[in-house]
């Protein structure tokens, strides 16, 4: 059966192009979502909100598909039918911004041969989205908050205002109550574009959502770029989700593009736990007094050393709930157990315990 033909995530780094309707490269809501309980709240409450007119807060660590969330609530809302247009304001030069959001007159500055219009009026009647909204600077802070106000602005080099109606939405990946305190980012614009906010978990915190996205992904780029559809192994999946994500959808989009087109999980792989020095320094320990190198041993070592760091990645990853963690390993709750006292993994009031195997359990 052929696959289906979902649009392809969109890049969350790109800078701002034309306005759209929000519905272009949005991906299907069962991926957007997956099946973590953090996702699942964060559905409920965007379901609440997307219809109202009342302006969003987005917030969450870099590339957790602010964007993506963005596009689903405008698509969800009144303003369905007219123009999403988005603002990424740290790729615009701050010399640049406020003639790319208010727009200007012929004659404004040297250079401004014709008049043009700004994101603002090409958002009438339709959504304003202004990412990282952290960075502006406090004299485009005030402007902003004019609009918001007033739902009024002036392009440069005008002499009078004019009035435009959108919904607006906003993301940071900065936590702006420290921006404001620092005197950063203006208190009374944190509290209008700040009525209702949605935090996005980091993915490290939703590895159960790991598998939809893998499969997501293989079925993009294994059609984009003509490959066959090789599914990875329970082994590389767990590898997948025991490891922490600093870069989350983005590196796991890129891993997996990565994946189709070479075959490998290179990145992952090379940060996995068995190459760490610490298993080099314990595998070492096998090497006989006459200097032989027992394969047999080192390698047994070597299973086990993989094994321990995998299933501490797991557990960490699902917060030490035991019995998910064996789901997730797709081995009994009792075997699971077992390996844990095996490899002498304890967890004590929140901290973390691990002792060789060969030591004493304290």
């Amino acid at each position: 059966m052929k696959a289906p033909e979902w649009p392809a995530l969109p890049s969350l780094l790109n800078p701002p192009g034309a306005p759209d309707n929000g519905d272009e490269a949005t991906p299907p809501e069962d991926v957007i979502f997956g099946v973590s309980p953090a996702m699942q709240q964060v559905r409920t409450r965007l379901e609440r909100i997307a219809p109202t007119n009342i302006p969003i807060l987005i917030t969450g660590e870099s590339g957790t598909g602010k964007e993506v969330i963005a596009r689903l609530i405008h698509r969800r809302s009144n303003w369905a039918s007219g123009p999403l247009v988005k603002v990424n304001c740290p790729a615009i030069p701050g010399s640049l911004l406020e003639s790319e959001l208010f727009g200007y007159e012929k004659g404004a500055f040297t250079g401004a041969n014709l008049s043009k219009p700004g994101r603002v009026e090409l958002a009438h009647e339709g959504t304003l989205f202004l990412d990282e909204i952290g960075e502006l600077d406090p004299g485009l802070q005030s402007k902003l908050l004019q609009l918001l106000q007033e739902n009024c602005f002036m392009r440069l080099g005008a002499q009078q205002e004019s009035r435009v109606h959108m919904r607006f939405l906003c993301a940071t990946n900065r936590h702006l109550e420290a921006e404001v305190e620092a005197g950063r980012f203006r208190q009374d614009l944190y509290y209008r574009i700040n009525v209702v906010s949605l935090s996005l978990p980091p993915l490290r915190e939703r590895a159960q959502d790991i598998p939809v996205l893998v499969d997501y992904f293989l079925r993009q780029f294994s059609a984009r770029y003509e490959r066959p559809l090789e599914p990875l192994t329970p082994a590389q999946m767990a590898m997948l989700r025991a490891y922490g994500w600093p870069g989350n959808l983005r590196e796991l989009e890129n891993q997996i593009k990565s994946y189709v087109v070479l075959g490998t999980l290179q990145r992952v792989e090379n940060e996995s736990p068995h190459r760490s020095a610490d298993a080099g320094a314990r595998l070492a320990g096998e090497i006989s007094p006459d200097g032989s190198f027992p394969l047999k041993n080192v390698t047994r070592q070597a299973i086990h050393e993989m094994e321990r760091e995998i299933i501490l990645k797991v557990l960490e990853a699902n917060q030490w709930n035991r019995k998910q963690t064996a789901q997730v390993l797709r081995i009994s709750y009792r075997a699971l157990l077992y390996k844990l006292k095996e490899a002498g993994i304890t967890r004590r009031r929140g901290s973390l315990a691990v002792q060789s195997p060969s030591e004493p359990a304290a």
